[in-house]
């Protein structure tokens, strides 16, 4: 990891593994005169991007419902890697991604899925995420074009995992701006979003709890996705944009870290478009088409 690409400012100090899935390695925040992770740091030898502190989720994000992708009245059977049967969490994890520019407080990784073989989408694309550093804005962008000659459905996230708690303080309080969820039977949607379950509705600023989440959240209205507070360490706002319609929540009973990913798709999202619900988040590629969404983390020290 210490030959691997790193960004820095005054605020943020951010890690990266090009050829582990195009993963982030860390993310710490200044506190106290020291860095400090809010993100959950990656082992010193990682095998899977899984061990990371994020990484990218592109063509879709999380599932595709066991492995079948509806499309255009046509089905293709992806490739199942995840136990419940599903093709999970996109394609470019499981390559390496090159370094296509670099400077001290931003970096874009690439992949190019024409260049290797295997991957488990049936249309070739090229991925380019930006990460960049704005004063207290950690702020990443995800990229996606079309590089076939058909028009493919489509959708992009990221998977940051993020620390219960930040140089010694108490649990996080999290506020999430979502007003819907989907029922999910074994992680799949069952029709169009609905109410949010109690456990997973943080509309109201609470400590993050032992219940065990793993919802996907909608209906937010403006940028602001969530407020996440380390007490006396560090709050930070997260804010997204309007095609980042979806968050998927993941809050482990006995873990010291949990996620929160803004994403485009919702779980098994080419499903729910096929069976015409509008809130499956799915959009299409045309030939050469490039597709582009931010979110930012807004982090500042509280001691």
């Amino acid at each position: 990891m210490s030959d691997s690409p790193v960004i820095q400012n005054d605020r943020w100090r951010v890690g990266f593994l090009p050829e582990l899935g195009g993963s982030v390695a860390f993310g710490q925040v200044l506190v106290r005169g020291e860095w400090e992770d809010v993100m959950r740091p990656t082992p010193a030898r990682p095998e899977i991007p899984k061990q990371t502190a994020s990484y990218p989720l592109v063509p879709w994000s999380n599932r595709i419902g066991h492995a079948l992708l509806r499309f255009a009245g046509r089905e293709y059977r992806l490739r199942a890697n995840w136990p419940d049967g599903s093709a999970i969490h996109g394609a470019g994890w499981d390559y390496p991604w090159t370094v296509a520019e670099r400077a001290d407080d931003r970096l874009v990784l690439e992949f190019v899925s024409h260049d290797v073989y295997g991957v488990n989408w049936p249309w070739s694309f090229t991925a380019r995420f930006t990460y960049a550093l704005e004063g207290d804005d950690f702020v990443w962008t995800y990229g996606v074009q079309n590089t076939s000659h058909e028009t493919f459905p489509a959708g992009f996230g990221h998977h940051p995992y993020l620390l219960r708690t930040v140089a010694g303080s108490a649990d996080a309080v999290l506020q999430v701006a979502a007003s819907r969820a989907f029922t999910l039977e074994d992680s799949l949607p069952t029709g169009a979003p609905g109410p949010i379950r109690p456990e997973a509705d943080f509309r109201t600023p609470r400590p993050l709890g032992r219940d065990g989440v793993d919802d996907c959240l909608t209906g937010r209205d403006g940028e602001r996705l969530a407020v996440i507070e380390w007490p006396e360490a560090v709050r930070m706002e997260v804010l997204a944009d309007a095609a980042l319609q979806h968050a998927v929540l993941y809050i482990p009973s006995h873990r010291d870290y949990w996620a929160l990913e803004p994403v485009s798709n919702a779980n098994d999202g080419f499903t729910l478009d096929s069976e015409g619900i509008a809130e499956s988040g799915v959009f299409l590629l045309q030939p050469g088409e490039t597709r582009t969404a931010s979110f930012t983390m807004r982090a500042t020290a509280l001691a």
